[in-house]
């Protein structure tokens, strides 16, 4: 059920916050009231590797933007933070629902989405496992974004349109398999759109999969090309963005990051979850 949608007074209550200067003005947000289950954000490793800080800006974003209440965040390997010891530690009164738990991930990832039903299954406390953040146009508005910091796109505001500066062409990579890829094309044609330029995706774990991409463009017209990496920072694939747009000489941009847009999407994960769960 989506959060549009009618749902139970026991939902959370949306609102708009007052207006913000800036990209993201008029973002719509959601007011949980008391005794709301707890927003888990899964994320991929462990609590000390390069890229935790990420998640730790995405779960203040949800509660100060969107939420008004804390989001935890419950790392799936190492024994510190853990997702299971997370969700143990959560304190329902009496059988309620005690969690929501959204994957920190931009699009379906088998192995992360396993592990997240796998902790949800076996936990001590009632908790239910959300869709991963995209795909979703406002992932392809954080990779326009990036693209933008690193000066390989640029959008015109007054006229709302894109123009691309320094690239003519953007693979979207994304970690994973064939898969992977196919599921990142959707966001691939949301950015397309955005800016009026040939996309193609490519999996940053196959470098013969980022070359076809970059001849794909090539043939397509593009005469500079970009690398869009299609994930958020904790992920042990951002060491291979570097090295993929290496492999066919050209620029990147920086993984999301902390990008509001995906707190957004990580409120918006939780709400639909919770009107599925409180609606069966």
């Amino acid at each position: 059920m989506s959060p549009e949608s009618q749902a139970p007074e026991a939902l959370p209550s949306r609102r708009r916050r007052t207006p913000r200067g800036g990209r993201h003005r008029g973002d719509e947000s959601f007011l949980l009231p008391p005794g709301s289950p707890a927003l888990v954000l899964a994320v991929s490793g462990h609590a000390r590797q390069i890229g935790t800080e990420i998640a730790t800006e995405i779960a203040r974003l949800v509660e100060i933007e969107h939420t008004g209440q804390p989001a935890h965040i419950g790392h799936l390997a190492g024994d510190e933070a853990n997702l299971h010891a997370v969700l143990a530690g959560l304190r329902p009164e009496r059988d309620e629902l005690a969690a929501v738990v959204v994957p920190l991930s931009t699009g379906p990832d088998p192995a992360l989405d396993h592990a997240v039903h796998a902790a949800v299954a076996g936990a001590p406390v009632h908790a239910v496992a959300a869709e991963p953040l995209g795909p979703h146009p406002l992932i392809a508005e954080a990779l326009h974004d990036r693209l933008a910091d690193a000066g390989l796109a640029r959008a015109d505001r007054i006229r709302l349109m894109t123009m691309v500066t320094a690239a003519s062409g953007v693979i979207v990579a994304t970690p994973g398999d064939a898969t992977a890829v196919r599921q990142a094309e959707v966001t691939g044609v949301l950015l397309a759109s955005r800016l009026a330029a040939p996309v193609f995706t490519a999996s940053l774990n196959d470098e013969a999969s980022v070359k076809a991409a970059a001849e794909q463009l090539r043939i397509a017209g593009a005469t500079s090309i970009a690398v869009a990496p299609h994930l958020i920072g904790p992920e042990p694939e951002a060491a291979l963005v570097a090295r993929a747009a290496a492999s066919v000489g050209c620029a990147h941009s920086a993984p999301l990051g902390a990008h509001p847009a995906l707190a957004r999407l990580a409120a918006l994960r939780y709400v639909e979850a919770l009107s599925t769960a409180l609606a069966d």
